[in-house]
């Protein structure tokens, strides 16, 4: 069930599918809220974003379940005590992330859902209906996290309909001028991940990077001027006609040498974003979703925008 409070907050109970809350009008950006008001760089590259596409913001906080032996004030609470005490500090979490998106982005439309449930399951099931959806990297900060049920990134990214956007906290300062670089692999997937590199690139003023990495073969044995020559025509193809629709965007493109995470975290390391695909071919095998993935969402230095399969949307 969901209840719609009145003052741009609601509440879903239960977390079926029925439950969840649907968008009226532009599908909104979607926002996991972090408890922590410190952690505010990801909500605030959501608002940004919002504004700049003139989208509504969406800020959801997901709440799990209590664990055996919760106890928050020293005795073992009922269900209905502990809800309600996990219900306070939820609206209090998200009435704080929308007054500051309030008065960063006044004129963004701003609502908050708090959910119960695992986040990485609540988000799936919210990205349904959201352009996108934007996420701090602090859920990425301990290396064991990526391989437990808290891991919340590469579940969603893994499963998501729509771009999912993971922010690192803090950002760092690009250079200038700035540009967006673009993961390419020549496979079929790669138009939809340049066509929402030069749209974000012409959102921000900025210039765009569109980078082929040819990994050499361990043992060697391959034609190199061949292979080379086969990955400035995949990089060539991919990128042809679809910067038509953003002429403003200066466009450079370059083949390079080494392992994708190296290279992407490096290329793309005072950047504005680094926009890759969710399945990979070629140099990309396995891109987000296997070990190139968890090198790059856990050593990026710049915001990560990942784009489903066409057939996942």
């Amino acid at each position: 069930m969901t209840h719609d409070r009145g003052d741009g907050m609601t509440h879903t109970d239960g977390m079926t599918h029925d439950g969840m809350t649907r968008a009226e009008g532009p599908p909104p950006i979607l926002v996991g809220v972090d408890p922590d008001p410190s952690q505010r760089t990801a909500l605030a590259w959501a608002a940004d974003e919002a504004a700049r596409r003139r989208l509504p913001l969406l800020l959801l906080h997901a709440q799990g379940v209590p664990t055996p032996g919760y106890r928050p004030t020293g005795g073992r609470p009922s269900w209905e005590e502990w809800n309600t005490a996990l219900h306070v500090a939820g609206d209090h979490t998200l009435r704080e992330a929308v007054a500051f998106v309030e008065s960063r982005q006044p004129q963004v439309p701003v609502s908050g859902l708090l959910a119960e449930g695992h986040p990485a399951w609540v988000l799936r099931e919210q990205a349904q209906h959201a352009t996108a959806v934007v996420l701090g990297s602090w859920h990425l900060s301990a290396a064991q996290e990526l391989f437990t049920s808290a891991s919340v990134a590469l579940p969603l990214i893994a499963h998501a309909t729509c771009p999912v956007v993971v922010v690192p906290e803090p950002q760092r300062v690009t250079d200038h001028p700035p540009y967006f670089v673009v993961g390419v692999d020549g496979g079929a997937e790669s138009a939809a991940v340049v066509d929402l590199a030069f749209e974000e690139a012409a959102l921000h003023g900025a210039g765009l990077r569109a980078l082929y990495v040819w990994h050499p073969p361990r043992f060697g044995g391959a034609d190199e001027e061949a292979a080379l020559d086969e990955c400035h025509r995949l990089l060539s193809e991919a990128v042809a006609g679809h910067g038509a629709a953003h002429p403003e965007v200066e466009l450079h493109h370059e083949v390079v040498r080494g392992h994708p995470v190296r290279v992407l975290i490096e290329q793309s390391a005072h950047s504005l974003g680094l926009v890759v695909g969710t399945r990979g071919h070629g140099g990309f095998t396995g891109m987000l979703l296997g070990s190139v993935s968890q090198g790059v969402l856990h050593h990026a230095r710049c915001p990560v925008i990942t784009v489903p399969r066409a057939h996942d949307r």
